[in-house]
C-alpha cells in the first residue's frame, strides 16, 4: 500500500495540498466578546469639609439652679421634672411656722414701741403747754422731746423690722425665675433642705447652645465662625450651625478648651442632651466617586474604571483610599484622579479587562 501511495504522480500530490489549503482558509473568524454596556460618572473636584467630631453637651443660655435662701422641710413639690412653668409659678414649698413665729413676735414690738411713741407724743405736747405756761423749766420740756424723739425712732425700727420678717417669709416659696423646663428634682417632700440644697433647675428651652470640649492640640485651629455640624449617635444631621464663643482658657481637667456653638429655634434638641458636634476646620477641592462605584474585597475599597484600550473601553479594578462619606459621594485620598469614568452598575459581573461601552447618565450610549 505504501508502494502504491509513492507511486502516485507528483500533479495528484500537489492537487491534494492545495485542496486541503483552501478548506483551511475558508474556516469563518471567531466573533469578538460583546462589550457590556455600563453607567460611568467621571472623578471631579467638589469642596469637601475637613475636621473632627466631639462629643458636645446641649445648655441652656437661661438656666437656673433652684436653692433655697432659708432652712427647713419641705411641704409641697407641685411641680414634676419636665413640666413647663411660667415666670413666678409656684415650684414648691418650705414649712414656714418658725418664721411666721419670728413675724408675730416682731409684730408684737412693732406694738409695743408705737404705744411708747403714742404716749411721749401726748407727754411731748403737754410738756410743751406747761413751759409756755411758766410751770416747768426747759430742761424738763426738752427730756419730753427727746423722749419723743427716741420712741419715735424704736418705732419706726421695729416697723420696718416687721417689713423684713413678712419679705422673708417669701423665700419659704420656691418659684420659677422665668419661663421654662423644670429639669430634675432630687428631693422629696418631708426633707430638711438648706442654702446648699440644690432643689431642681429650671432652663429655657428656646435659647440652646452645644459645649464643645476642643483639645488643646487644635486649640490653634479653633476659632469664632467655623461651621459646626452637629448629629446624632447614628450620624445623621440635626442641625449647623457656627462656633460664636472660644474661651481663652485651657481647662486643666479635661485639657481642652470650650468652644460654644448657638442652636437655631426650629431644632428639637432638649436641655443635656448628648450629641456629636463636627467642627469644619477647612474647605478643599477634592476629587469625588460616588457611592454607587465602592466595593469592598477584603478589607479593601475598589472602584471599576472604564479604561481606554484599542478602540474601546475596558474595565480597570483600581484600589482606592478613601476618606468619610460626604451625601452620596466619598472623597478620593488616592487612586483616583480627575477625569477618570468611574463605572457605576454592572460591577457586580465585571472582571479586570472586560471590554465595557461607558454610557453616561442623561446622554446617548458613547460610539465605540
Amino acid at each position: 500500500m505504501t508502494r502504491s501511495f509513492a507511486r502516485l504522480p507528483a500533479q495528484l500530490l500537489l492537487a491534494s495540498a492545495l485542496a486541503l489549503t483552501s478548506c483551511k482558509q475558508a474556516a469563518p473568524p471567531a466573533p469578538a466578546f460583546q462589550a457590556m454596556p455600563v453607567m460611568v460618572s467621571a472623578v471631579s473636584l467638589a469642596p469637601v469639609p475637613t475636621g473632627d467630631t466631639y462629643v458636645s453637651t446641649i445648655r441652656s443660655r437661661r438656666s437656673a439652679t433652684m436653692q433655697p435662701q432659708v432652712d427647713g422641710n419641705l411641704t409641697r413639690i407641685l411641680v414634676h421634672s419636665g413640666d413647663a412653668v411660667k415666670a413666678g409659678q409656684l415650684l414648691m414649698t418650705i414649712d414656714p411656722l418658725k418664721q411666721q413665729a419670728t413675724v408675730e413676735q416682731q409684730r408684737g414690738t412693732e406694738f409695743q414701741t408705737k404705744a411708747t411713741y403714742d404716749y411721749n407724743k401726748i407727754e411731748a405736747d403737754r410738756q410743751r403747754q406747761l413751759f409756755e405756761a411758766g410751770v416747768i423749766s426747759r430742761d424738763a420740756y426738752d427730756q419730753a422731746i427727746q423722749n419723743l424723739g427716741n420712741s419715735g425712732g424704736a418705732y419706726n425700727a421695729a416697723r420696718e423690722g416687721t417689713h423684713t420678717q413678712q419679705q422673708q417669709l417669701a423665700y419659704y416659696q420656691i418659684r420659677a425665675p422665668f419661663a421654662g423646663i423644670v429639669g430634675d428634682i432630687p428631693v422629696h417632700i418631708g426633707d430638711y433642705v438648706s442654702a446648699t440644697t440644690i432643689l431642681t433647675t429650671v432652663d429655657e428651652p428656646t435659647d440652646l447652645e452645644a459645649y464643645i470640649y476642643v483639645p488643646t492640640e487644635r486649640s490653634s485651629q479653633i476659632r469664632m465662625g467655623l461651621a459646626v455640624d452637629l448629629l446624632d449617635t447614628n450620624g445623621a444631621l440635626l442641625t449647623h450651625s457656627t462656633v460664636d464663643f472660644v474661651s481663652p482658657e485651657v481647662d486643666n481637667g479635661l485639657q481642652s478648651v470650650l468652644a460654644k456653638a448657638a442652636i437655631p429655634a426650629s431644632t428639637h434638641l432638649r436641655t443635656g442632651q448628648v450629641v456629636n458636634a463636627r467642627v469644619i476646620f477647612s474647605v478643599n477641592q477634592t476629587p469625588t466617586v460616588p457611592v454607587l462605584a465602592v466595593t469592598r474585597v477584603g478589607g479593601q475599597t475598589f472602584v471599576y474604571v472604564a479604561a481606554p484600550k484599542g478602540p474601546g473601553f475596558v474595565a480597570h479594578q483600581a484600589a482606592v483610599n478613601l476618606g468619610d462619606i460626604q451625601g452620596n459621594n466619598y472623597p478620593v485620598i488616592s487612586g483616583l484622579r480627575p477625569g477618570d469614568r468611574v463605572i457605576l452598575s454592572g460591577t457586580q459581573f465585571l472582571q479586570e479587562g472586560v471590554p465595557v461601552q461607558p454610557i453616561t447618565p442623561g446622554a446617548p450610549p458613547a460610539k465605540t
